[in-house]
Protein backbone atom coordinates (compact mmCIF):
# COMPACT_ATOMS: atom_id res chain seq x y z
CA UNK A 1 0.00 0.00 0.00
CA UNK A 2 1.58 3.28 -0.67
CA UNK A 3 2.49 5.54 1.96
CA UNK A 4 -0.36 7.92 3.64
CA UNK A 5 1.34 11.16 2.58
CA UNK A 6 0.93 10.07 -1.01
CA UNK A 7 -2.67 8.85 -0.47
CA UNK A 8 -3.48 12.18 0.87
CA UNK A 9 -1.79 14.39 -1.77
CA UNK A 10 -4.21 11.67 -4.36
CA UNK A 11 -6.92 12.56 -2.63
CA UNK A 12 -6.38 16.36 -3.34
CA UNK A 13 -4.94 16.59 -6.82
CA UNK A 14 -7.94 16.07 -8.75
CA UNK A 15 -9.51 19.15 -7.34
CA UNK A 16 -6.53 21.17 -7.64
CA UNK A 17 -6.08 23.59 -10.49
CA UNK A 18 -4.58 26.45 -11.71
CA UNK A 19 -5.72 29.67 -10.05
CA UNK A 20 -7.10 27.68 -6.77
CA UNK A 21 -6.79 28.69 -3.27
CA UNK A 22 -5.91 25.61 -1.07
CA UNK A 23 -5.00 25.66 3.11
CA UNK A 24 -1.58 23.87 4.80
CA UNK A 25 -3.39 23.42 8.49
CA UNK A 26 -0.23 22.21 9.77
CA UNK A 27 2.62 23.26 7.75
CA UNK A 28 5.32 20.97 9.33
CA UNK A 29 8.34 20.95 6.96
CA UNK A 30 6.71 22.18 4.28
CA UNK A 31 6.25 19.05 2.50
CA UNK A 32 1.94 19.65 1.66
CA UNK A 33 2.36 23.48 1.58
CA UNK A 34 5.19 22.80 -1.31
CA UNK A 35 2.96 20.38 -3.02
CA UNK A 36 -0.04 22.77 -2.38
CA UNK A 37 1.83 25.64 -4.53
CA UNK A 38 3.16 23.71 -7.22
CA UNK A 39 -0.43 22.57 -7.83
CA UNK A 40 -2.55 25.73 -7.28
CA UNK A 41 0.09 27.73 -9.62
CA UNK A 42 0.88 31.40 -9.80
CA UNK A 43 -2.55 32.48 -10.35
CA UNK A 44 -3.32 30.63 -7.00
CA UNK A 45 -3.11 30.57 -3.87
CA UNK A 46 -1.99 28.41 -0.68
CA UNK A 47 -2.38 29.48 3.05
CA UNK A 48 -0.21 27.49 5.52
CA UNK A 49 -0.23 27.30 9.47
CA UNK A 50 2.18 26.50 12.34
CA UNK A 51 2.48 27.16 16.27
CA UNK A 52 6.13 26.66 15.63
CA UNK A 53 8.89 29.16 14.27
CA UNK A 54 10.87 26.53 13.19
CA UNK A 55 8.03 24.85 10.96
CA UNK A 56 7.50 27.87 9.82
CA UNK A 57 11.13 28.89 8.96
CA UNK A 58 10.92 25.03 7.39
CA UNK A 59 8.50 25.81 5.58
CA UNK A 60 9.65 28.59 3.96
CA UNK A 61 12.65 27.33 2.80
CA UNK A 62 10.52 24.29 1.31
CA UNK A 63 8.31 27.26 -0.22
CA UNK A 64 11.33 29.55 -1.45
CA UNK A 65 10.64 28.90 -5.10
CA UNK A 66 6.84 29.88 -4.88
CA UNK A 67 5.29 33.59 -4.44
CA UNK A 68 1.93 32.07 -4.08
CA UNK A 69 2.20 31.13 -0.30
CA UNK A 70 1.26 33.24 2.78
CA UNK A 71 2.82 31.44 5.94
CA UNK A 72 0.89 32.19 9.46
CA UNK A 73 2.96 31.65 12.63
CA UNK A 74 -0.42 30.82 14.31
CA UNK A 75 -2.39 27.49 15.81
CA UNK A 76 -4.78 25.85 12.62
CA UNK A 77 -7.49 26.21 15.33
CA UNK A 78 -7.49 30.42 14.44
CA UNK A 79 -7.75 29.25 10.50
CA UNK A 80 -10.93 30.76 10.17
CA UNK A 81 -9.42 34.25 11.90
CA UNK A 82 -6.55 34.31 9.59
CA UNK A 83 -8.24 33.30 5.99
CA UNK A 84 -9.78 36.30 3.96
CA UNK A 85 -13.44 36.31 4.16
CA UNK A 86 -14.14 36.13 0.56
CA UNK A 87 -12.45 32.72 0.44
CA UNK A 88 -15.00 31.26 2.10
CA UNK A 89 -16.75 28.67 0.14
CA UNK A 90 -13.95 29.25 -2.27
CA UNK A 91 -10.91 26.58 -0.83
CA UNK A 92 -10.34 23.35 -3.31
CA UNK A 93 -8.29 21.56 -0.90
CA UNK A 94 -7.33 21.66 3.19
CA UNK A 95 -4.77 19.25 4.37
CA UNK A 96 -3.77 18.57 8.04
CA UNK A 97 -1.05 16.08 9.37
CA UNK A 98 -1.93 15.91 13.07
CA UNK A 99 1.36 15.31 15.74
CA UNK A 100 4.33 16.63 16.26
CA UNK A 101 6.83 18.43 13.92
CA UNK A 102 9.08 15.60 12.92
CA UNK A 103 12.88 16.17 14.09
CA UNK A 104 11.04 18.84 16.32
CA UNK A 105 10.12 19.08 19.93
CA UNK A 106 8.14 16.22 20.55
CA UNK A 107 6.63 17.77 23.13
CA UNK A 108 4.48 20.56 21.05
CA UNK A 109 1.91 18.70 19.77
CA UNK A 110 -1.89 19.35 18.24
CA UNK A 111 -4.86 18.96 20.39
CA UNK A 112 -8.17 17.70 19.98
CA UNK A 113 -10.01 20.47 20.81
CA UNK A 114 -8.43 22.81 19.27
CA UNK A 115 -8.23 20.50 15.60
CA UNK A 116 -12.15 20.40 16.08
CA UNK A 117 -12.42 24.34 15.73
CA UNK A 118 -9.84 24.00 12.76
CA UNK A 119 -11.81 21.45 11.40
CA UNK A 120 -15.41 23.34 11.24
CA UNK A 121 -13.47 26.29 9.83
CA UNK A 122 -12.11 24.06 7.26
CA UNK A 123 -15.17 22.72 6.24
CA UNK A 124 -17.09 25.90 6.24
CA UNK A 125 -14.32 27.84 3.89
CA UNK A 126 -14.39 24.27 1.41
CA UNK A 127 -15.88 24.60 -1.85
CA UNK A 128 -18.56 22.25 -3.37
CA UNK A 129 -15.99 19.52 -4.53
CA UNK A 130 -13.72 20.33 -2.33
CA UNK A 131 -11.28 17.78 -0.45
CA UNK A 132 -10.33 18.19 3.19
CA UNK A 133 -7.11 15.44 4.43
CA UNK A 134 -6.50 14.83 7.82
CA UNK A 135 -3.30 12.45 8.52
CA UNK A 136 -3.92 12.17 12.56
CA UNK A 137 -0.27 10.56 13.82
CA UNK A 138 -1.61 8.14 16.71
CA UNK A 139 2.30 7.05 18.51
CA UNK A 140 2.37 9.97 20.75
CA UNK A 141 0.75 10.79 23.62
CA UNK A 142 -2.69 12.16 22.67
CA UNK A 143 -2.14 11.12 19.57
CA UNK A 144 -4.63 8.25 19.17
CA UNK A 145 -7.60 10.44 21.53
CA UNK A 146 -6.93 12.91 18.87
CA UNK A 147 -7.31 10.59 16.22
CA UNK A 148 -10.40 9.07 17.80
CA UNK A 149 -12.21 12.63 17.94
CA UNK A 150 -11.57 13.57 14.13
CA UNK A 151 -13.14 10.39 13.67
CA UNK A 152 -16.49 11.17 16.02
CA UNK A 153 -16.35 14.91 15.13
CA UNK A 154 -16.49 13.57 10.81
CA UNK A 155 -19.25 11.37 11.61
CA UNK A 156 -21.41 13.79 12.66
CA UNK A 157 -20.95 15.70 9.50
CA UNK A 158 -24.28 15.63 7.60
CA UNK A 159 -24.52 13.91 4.25
CA UNK A 160 -23.59 17.11 2.13
CA UNK A 161 -19.87 14.79 2.95
CA UNK A 162 -18.09 11.75 1.32
CA UNK A 163 -15.86 9.94 4.23
CA UNK A 164 -13.36 7.76 3.48
CA UNK A 165 -10.73 6.53 6.07
CA UNK A 166 -7.76 4.52 5.48
CA UNK A 167 -5.46 2.58 8.56
CA UNK A 168 -3.96 -0.60 8.99
CA UNK A 169 -6.54 -3.11 10.73
CA UNK A 170 -3.31 -4.81 11.71
CA UNK A 171 -1.55 -2.10 13.99
CA UNK A 172 -3.46 0.26 16.09
CA UNK A 173 -0.92 2.67 17.02
CA UNK A 174 -0.29 3.27 12.94
CA UNK A 175 -1.53 6.71 11.78
CA UNK A 176 -5.15 7.19 9.49
CA UNK A 177 -6.32 8.67 7.05
CA UNK A 178 -9.45 10.97 6.64
CA UNK A 179 -10.31 12.10 3.26
CA UNK A 180 -13.85 14.22 3.29
CA UNK A 181 -15.24 15.60 0.00
CA UNK A 182 -17.99 18.31 0.38
CA UNK A 183 -20.62 17.58 -1.96
CA UNK A 184 -23.34 19.55 -4.17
Amino acid sequence: MPRLTELAHDAVRPVLGPGNVAIDATAGNGYDTAFLAKQVGPTGHVFAFDIQSEAIARTHKAVRAFENVTLFLRDHGELRDAIPEHHSGQVAAVMFNLGYLPGGDKSITTHAETTARALASALDLLRTGGVLTVLAYTGHPGGREEADAVARRLGELPGGFAIREVRSESDEAAPRLFVVQKRA
